[in-house]
């Protein structure tokens, strides 16, 4: 799987974990120097805090694009270390 935004790819992975129909990249897999880190953290009941990332290439950011959940509660514990995307982030084959 790509996850390709302002066309360049941003993650790329052999295999990624699909939840909620997401697909999460390993950490490693992600292009870090594309990945700033972000103030904004969620909550999901079943998955715990999640902590986000800006996304920046050639001088466009896509704010909160990416995010993942750094302490996972036990039943998200396979997506512990990785990364899934939305706004405008493109996810394919």
């Amino acid at each position: 799987m790509k996850a390709i935004w302002n066309n360049q790819i941003i993650a790329e992975s052999e295999k990624t974990i699909q939840v909620e129909g997401n697909h999460y990249f390993p950490e490693e897999t992600i292009k870090k120097e594309f990945f700033k880190a972000s103030d904004t953290h969620t909550t999901c009941p079943w998955k715990g805090v999640a902590s986000y990332y800006n996304i920046e290439v050639d001088g466009k950011v896509n704010k909160d694009a990416a995010w993942y959940y750094p302490n996972t509660k036990d039943a998200a514990r396979e997506i512990k270390n990785h990364v899934a995307f939305w706004k405008g982030v493109e996810v394919k084959p």
